[in-house]
């Protein structure tokens, strides 16, 4: 299975901005439609397109400058389209992503937030090495990696 992150064009983003969750999971996260609108908006935010064996399959978004603060990363959407959950995808695409962060100059942490009772997300981000930090103003957890923390193996 080849999973990659593909740059979000004129060209694809009808593939990847009707993506749905299943039901259960849709109070989780924005819409993929509102994410890359976003990306368009402000300019430190990154869509990215998730293209397993050449097919679309999911969707993630980040900020660049998260806070304002050169170096710091934030993993503001990250999703797997529900027909194709439980393969996976998720998994390799969030190396993929880890390791494109890890790429850029000045890096110095990520962080992502999910729901306090998403556990699901809890455990996949923790087997990234993530780390909880606490909670943020809108009641979400916040987890975080820094830099020199290698992540887990995908």
């Amino acid at each position: 299975m080849d999973v990659s992150l593909q740059e979000i064009t004129e060209d694809n983003f009808e593939d990847f901005m009707d993506m749905e969750l299943p039901e259960h999971q849709r109070d989780l996260l924005a819409s993929n439609a509102y994410s890359i609108a976003q990306s368009r908006f402000y300019p430190d935010y990154i869509a990215r397109g998730i293209v397993c064996d050449g097919q679309p399959a999911g969707f993630l978004l980040y900020d660049r400058c998260a806070g304002g603060v050169a170096g710091d990363y934030a993993i503001y959407r990250f999703m797997v389209d529900h027909a194709r959950q439980g393969r996976g995808i998720g998994r390799r695409a969030m190396a993929a992503l880890l390791a494109e962060l890890r790429q850029r100059p000045g890096l110095c942490r990520i962080t992502i937030c999910y729901h306090t009772h998403n556990e699901r997300a809890r455990a996949f981000y923790a087997g990234f090495g993530f780390v909880e930090t606490g909670i943020d103003e809108r009641g979400e957890m916040v987890a975080e990696l820094g830099a020199a923390q290698p992540g887990a193996a995908a």
